[in-house]
């Protein structure tokens, strides 16, 4: 049973973006842009996805970078959480 826990995690889906806003109490709204090639002129034309997602702790700012995976649904809107923040956001 050990190991069919291990592969499950081992699939779980992460990806990674830019904080866009935290406005939300446990909440983050991320931005995740994608380089994507048109079918018929072969141009490549950036397409982005705006994601939000469930951050326990409160410690992503707007402007960091975080990378999150995939879990159950916590509302309507959220059905990712925040594994780590990969690069914090440069002060100005």
């Amino acid at each position: 049973m050990a190991n069919a826990t291990e592969t499950n995690e081992a699939n779980t889906r992460t990806m990674q973006g830019v904080v866009t806003s935290d406005s939300g109490d446990k909440s983050a709204t991320i931005m995740i842009e994608r380089r994507i090639k048109h079918p018929i002129y072969g141009k490549f034309i950036n397409r982005s996805t705006k994601i939000r997602v469930h951050d326990e702790s409160n410690e992503c700012k707007k402007g960091d970078t975080i990378l999150i995976e995939a879990c159950r649904p916590m509302s309507k809107t959220k059905s990712w959480k925040l594994v780590k923040v990969v690069e914090k956001a440069s002060e100005l």
